[in-house]
Parts: C-alpha cells; structure tokens; sequence
C-alpha cells in the first residue's frame, strides 16, 4: 500500500464503487504486519514516502524472510540492507525475483512505483574501498526511483581528479560524498557546489582513523557551511535523507 493506491482506494468509495466494509479491512493491515517475530510497519511508506527497509545485520533468515515477506505483500516490493553472501544465496532460493549486490550487501526485491524528475543525484566516493557504502546509497536512490551519476576515486590527494568533474557535480540535485581517512573531500565539494551536499565518513583508513570517527569529526567541523553528516557507514542513510530531500520538491511521476 502506498499512498496512491490508498487515494484510488478512498475515490472507489466515495464513486460507490467499493463499499466501506470492504476497504476497512483492507486498511486493517495498514499500521503493521505480523510475521513470525516480526512487525513490519507496512504504514511507513505512507508516512515518509519509502518502505521500511530491512537490516539483516544480526537477523536470523527467518527473521529476515519473513519480515521480506510481509513487506513484498504490502507494497509489491522490499529492501533488505547488510545481507551476506550466505544469507543471499538462501533468499534468493526463497524470492527468486529478488537480485543480490555483493558490493552494496543490499537484496532487491523490485523497486518502488515512479520515478523523480530531478536532475540525477552525484554519489561521489573519495577511493574505490568507499564503493561499498557507496553502492548501498546509490542503489537505494535507484529503488526509490531516482537517477544516479556515480563519480570514483576522485579523493583530495588528487585534487585534479576531481576537478575534472565539476560539470556533472554542478548539474546533481544534491551530491552525496563519502570519505574515509581524513574525510576531508565533503568539505571540499560543499565549497564548490550549490546542491545540498550529504556527508558520509566510513571506517576506511589507518589507525588513527579511529574506524571512521576522525572522518566523521571532521565533517561534522566542516568550514563548508549547510553540510550534513550521517553516521559511520551509513549509505542507505544517506540515501534516505536525500530521498526526503528529493520528495519535497513534488517531483515524483
């Protein structure tokens, strides 16, 4: 269910097409799912326009399968993030139209109805071992609908690299930058760029890296005014705050 369906649902009632008793238990399902243990929350779409995803991460395949299983029945399709090559062999065998990532560690099931308008989103990783957190935001704005102008290796020690992309990182709808080490390429772009830029720290770097905590201070310290940070890692994050981003501007076919 999502909120179009519920809108063509509601226009069925008020037309006599659909009488109430009918759609009302439909609507029972709507807050959430039971499956096994868990809870889907089959209404989240609703509220803030995407799925809930699953975090596999420490799930059981049951766990994970049923909560796959609820999900696809509510909306037609679901996103699970942090799957293991061992779990995805498995859930493929359970959904076989799913498809697995092994750099992201994001299984698919389908994708979410519509598409944005917006000029595409620049996901920008500073060295080729950020891809990893990279493809989990690129391949989550591409299951929600949005287009993706993936831009790699184009770290600070190389400033030229970079450089060399100013049009394409001029032209995004906003710019999701993922750096390890020093963490200091978001800082960099937020000087450069008009679009809303998206940090992202990952744990990629040597021991004083602190396992992702030295990026991360320094782009919450970013002299570039308006950037935001999320979490260590976090790629889908990111994709789900330019999602939100994105869905503001009514951009959605």
């Amino acid at each position: 269910m999502n909120e179009s369906k519920l809108r063509e649902l509601l226009t069925q009632v008020s037309e006599g097409k659909l009488p109430p008793d009918q759609v009302l238990e439909r609507l029972r399902t709507l807050p959430f799912a039971e499956a096994g243990q868990v809870l889907a929350d089959t209404h989240r779409v609703i509220r803030q326009g995407f799925p809930e995803a699953v975090y596999a991460e420490g799930k059981t395949l049951t766990q994970t399968s049923d909560a796959l299983t609820a999900l696809v029945a509510a909306h037609g399709c679901a996103l699970a993030t942090r799957v293991t090559p061992e779990m995805a062999t498995l859930l493929l065998q359970r959904f076989p139209t799913g498809s697995y990532d092994g750099v992201s560690r994001l299984y698919r099931i389908g994708q979410m109805e519509g598409s944005f308008k917006s000029a595409p989103v620049a996901v920008v990783c500073a060295g080729t071992s950020d891809l990893p957190v990279a493809e989990e935001a690129a391949q989550t704005l591409e299951f929600a609908g949005a287009r993706v102008n993936r831009i790699t290796d184009v770290g600070v020690a190389g400033l030229h690299r970079l450089l060399a992309r100013l049009d394409d990182l001029r032209s995004a709808s906003l710019v999701i930058a993922i750096a390890g080490m020093e963490g200091a390429l978001p800082s960099v772009l937020g000087g450069l760029v008009a679009a809303p830029v998206i940090a992202v720290p990952t744990s990629i770097g040597y021991g004083a890296n602190l396992g992702g905590i030295a990026a991360l201070l320094s782009m919450l310290n970013s002299c570039s005014s308006g950037l935001t940070v999320v979490n260590i890692d976090n790629g889908f994050g990111a994709a789900m705050a330019a999602i939100r981003i994105l869905s503001t501007h009514a951009n959605r076919t």
